[in-house]
């Protein structure tokens, strides 16, 4: 085996710096391992450009940056590392990994790829200037700030049928937009959305650009594609609307191609415990196959390979001899010793003291420094 460094040697190197990247590095970090996040973009993922966050269990409303600038911090307090890089290639062969990266190389017993998914974008005016102020891409996530609005549903898919069925729960009217003559799911499927008295379906349209005047939405250009002519579209009310796209997810695993096994569409194929085909190699959060991306899906993921790859690195570190620099002490820690000496010493001198610190786990701390 080539000559490691002890002091450049990671348990674990978690690529893609989103919610399940950051879960993972707080699970790992707090466990005493040595753990780096890599991440090329923006620290926090996706979910950073979405203004209102209400459906994450335990916190009430937040902002998707503010959520995930809390995941970091805690992280970061309890020793994780962190850099921006962008990773360029893996050699995953033996016990010690490579992970090539566009600032140097870095050692590591095992690695996580959270690298994501991102929705497919078509490519309308308007659709990058209004993403997540009008233009969404999540019917779960978002149907419930369109109460009693208009929305625009394109896609002729199996979401886009299905997804139309669940605006009506929140939406006065869901109107599809379908490019082709008809949908391209299953009859059985479509059929639901058709049926529906609060959704109309036109068919051989698209959406060609939307803007946006006093409080969001207000007009729309679609495209008649056997015609040729474009028409202004406007919601009944002449209020504002909303756009839900569901083109299908654009999983970021071209890192990993030819590396790990990947489904048809490119997921990451993933076993009972986040593991992929390779050794040591895990994967977290949205670029896996799995039926459901969400923000608390994205964090369990972390949570879950987290542990498992505490486990990895436990085993590799007895095989090699090999012991990364661990983490003995962390910011959290110290912040708790300090109150609990200012608790002591108040009541040593008599004073009213502070109510007791009570230790809390990281879970208890997510949800407190959320909220």
């Amino acid at each position: 085996m080539t000559q490691i460094n002890r002091s450049d040697l990671y348990d674990v190197v978690v690529i893609g710096g989103g919610p399940a990247g950051l879960t993972a590095g707080l699970y790992l970090a707090r466990a005493r391992y040595r753990v780096l996040i890599l991440e090329k973009d923006d620290f926090g993922g996706q979910i950073t450009i979405t203004d209102e966050v209400v459906n994450y269990p335990g916190v009430g409303h937040t902002s998707g940056r503010a959520l995930t600038q809390t995941m970091r911090n805690q992280a970061k307090d309890f020793g994780a590392e962190f850099l921006s890089a962008e990773a360029t290639g893996l050699d995953v062969n033996g016990d010690i990994k490579t992970v090539h990266t566009s600032r140097g190389d870095l050692k590591t017993f095992g690695i996580l790829i959270a690298t994501g998914a991102s929705p497919r974008k078509l490519g309308f005016a308007g659709e990058a200037e209004y993403a997540g102020r009008g233009v969404a891409y999540c019917a779960t996530c978002d149907g419930e700030f369109f109460t009693g609005r208009e929305v625009l549903v394109v896609g002729g898919g199996f979401a886009a049928a299905e997804e139309s069925v669940f605006l009506t729960k929140y939406a006065s009217k869901v109107t599809v937009l379908v490019r082709e003559p008809d949908f391209t799911c299953d009859a059985a499927v479509s059929a639901e959305a058709k049926n529906n008295p609060k959704i109309d379906v036109r068919y051989n349209v698209e959406l060609k650009g939307v803007t946006a005047g006093k409080g969001g939405l207000r007009e729309a250009t679609i495209l008649d594609r056997g015609t040729g002519e474009t028409e202004s579209w406007k919601p009944s009310d002449d209020g504002t609307f909303g756009v839900f796209v569901f083109a299908g997810y654009v999983p970021a695993t071209e890192l990993v191609r030819g590396v790990v096994e990947l489904d048809d569409h490119g997921y990451v194929v993933t076993r009972g415990y986040l593991e992929t085909s390779v050794p040591g190699v895990y994967a977290a959060g949205d670029l896996r196959v799995k039926n459901l991306r969400q923000v608390v899906t994205a964090t369990a993921d972390g949570a879950i390979a987290a542990v498992e790859l505490e486990r990895y690195a436990k085993q590799m570190s007895e095989k090699t001899g090999l012991v990364p620099p661990r983490p003995t002490a962390s910011a959290y820690e110290q912040a708790e010793a300090q109150t609990a000496a200012a608790v002591n010493s108040a009541a040593a001198a008599g004073t009213t003291p502070a109510p007791a610190p009570v230790k809390r786990s990281a879970d208890t701390a997510a949800a407190t420094a959320a909220a």
